[in-house]
This record gives structure tokens, C-alpha cells and sequence, in this order.
């Protein structure tokens, strides 16, 4: 598994801290993105189903 952790840092709502981290899921890669101060609080989508940020621009 490889993780990557930092706070969103949007504003949103205090008390929230967000990370993500690539794990294997049912044998394939998924991006699972969380919201480590609540329960659960996160969503994977396949890594193939993802978009890199510069796609997003």
C-alpha cells in the first residue's frame, strides 16, 4: 500500500482532515480518499477510474 497523507485544507468544517492513500481492493488498485476525524467518512474509486489533477484544470 502506498499512503500520502496532508489536510485538505479547504475550509470546509473544522475539526476535518482529509488523506488518501492507493490500496488493493478485491486484487486491484483503488484511490481511497478519507476524513480521518470521522467514522466512516470515505470513498475508493478504482485507480483507473480516477483523474490526475492536471485533467482537472
Amino acid at each position: 500500500m502506498s499512503v500520502e497523507t496532508g489536510s485538505g485544507g479547504n475550509g470546509v468544517g473544522a475539526g476535518r482532515e482529509t488523506v488518501t492513500a492507493v490500496d488493493e481492493i478485491d486484487g486491484r488498485p483503488h484511490l481511497v480518499v478519507a476524513d480521518i476525524a470521522r467514522d466512516d467518512a470515505w470513498i475508493a474509486v478504482t485507480e483507473s477510474g480516477g483523474l490526475a489533477l492536471d485533467e482537472w484544470a
